[in-house]
């Protein structure tokens, strides 16, 4: 299968790209998605080898685009959070005979020189039709076009040759 191209966004002060980046082997599973667009898209869609723009949301003047990562599990495996009371992501009717829910694991890739923020894609016209900048597009999980991937990329400062370097 082809490479895919995603956005996903988290809240930093719950989970930050520094967090991903500081985690051992610079991975860590992708826990809490209770939206079940979201888990279709990871558990139908996402492979081993796909990349993904790391957004942090709800981070006032600090949200956007902050950097890179790249899906390293196989595929999507049940996310055994939604299992333990003790977890503010439980969910009474996920059990591990029937998992409700799925996860992924996540590699740091690159932090991006700068921030690209959602006020700056919406004013690039390279961006036209990329999900995130459309109204009311809430989704922690989004497909991302390639072409929009790298021009993301480039927003953020990295270079043509680190762009190479990174395989896109």
């Amino acid at each position: 299968m082809a490479k895919k191209y995603w956005l996903i966004k988290s809240e930093p002060d719950v989970f930050s790209l520094d967090h991903l980046k500081n985690c051992p082997d610079q991975t860590e599973h992708w826990d809490g998605i209770r939206n079940y667009q979201a888990r279709n898209l990871m558990r139908d869609e996402m492979q081993e080898g796909d990349e993904a723009i790391f957004y942090h949301s709800n981070a006032g003047k600090e949200t956007g685009a902050v950097g890179l990562s790249r899906v390293v599990s196989e595929s999507a495996y049940p996310d055994y959070t939604s299992w333990d009371p003790k977890s503010k992501y439980y969910d009474e009717k996920s059990s591990e005979e029937n998992p409700r829910w799925v996860m992924v694991d996540f590699k740091w890739r690159a932090e991006f020189p700068k921030l690209v923020s959602l006020q700056d894609m919406k004013k690039a016209d390279n961006l036209d039709g990329m999900l995130v900048i459309k109204q009311g597009q809430r989704l922690s999980i989004q497909p991302v076009e390639k072409k929009h991937f790298v021009e993301v990329c480039k927003m953020g400062g990295l270079k043509a040759s680190e762009i190479k370097a990174l395989g896109l």
